[in-house]
């Protein structure tokens, strides 16, 4: 199953002591990896779109068009979302185990990291690991498929026998779809023989 990415952004309310009015401020901040997505901010009156790490804008209330956005110092962004930015979620870990050629073996160095990928898990109390199969480009886009999934599966089986929950795994697989190293099709390429397991 596929996730779907969200922007990350902050929201405040500053509420009036009079009850009678109120300010939201919104700023879009990167996603833990760097990456920034977009939001768009609307109401009754109009709306405005942010694609840029740290601008922000304000609604005053709903019958005023949101203004126009505009960038926030990161440091006044830690001043007045503090709270927010504790508990966001830590950004998830990633690794990658790497396997024999046309086959759902592990290369002795990967099993080797099989440890710190349960250690990591524990670590967290996780109960949201991704384990996504990948081959390289070479042989039948079917069979790549299913080499794929037997390899993710391997993976999960081994971390099952090492104590992690079943279902705390989600098995998915690529195929040649999505390699690591990009090659013309049929060719062998070790680093795109591959699981990736992400831990949330």
């Amino acid at each position: 199953m596929k996730k779907k990415r969200v922007a990350l952004f902050l929201f405040l309310l500053f509420a009036g002591f009079s009850g009678c009015s109120s300010k939201h401020i919104i700023v879009l901040v990167p996603d833990p990896d760097g990456s920034t997505g977009r939001i768009v901010v609307s109401n009754q009156a109009g709306s405005v779109e942010i694609d840029t790490p740290y601008q922000a804008t304000n609604i005053q209330d709903n019958n005023t068009i949101p203004a126009h956005p505009t960038p926030m110092d990161k440091d006044k962004i830690n001043a007045i979302f503090a709270e927010a930015l504790a508990i966001q979620p830590t950004a998830p870990i990633h690794f990658l185990l790497y396997f024999e050629n046309d086959m759902a073996t592990l290369h002795s160095g990967s099993l080797s990291v099989l440890p710190k990928i349960v250690e990591t898990i524990i670590a967290r109390n996780s109960v949201d690991i991704s384990i996504i199969g990948h081959t390289d480009t070479t042989g039948d886009k079917n069979y790549n498929l299913k080499l794929s999934t037997r390899r993710a599966e391997s993976v999960s089986r081994l971390l099952i026998e090492r104590g992690i929950k079943p279902e705390y795994l989600e098995i998915s697989s690529h195929g040649k779809e999505n390699p690591l190293i990009r090659t013309e099709d049929n060719v062998s390429e070790p680093r795109n023989r591959r699981v990736e397991v992400v831990v949330r």
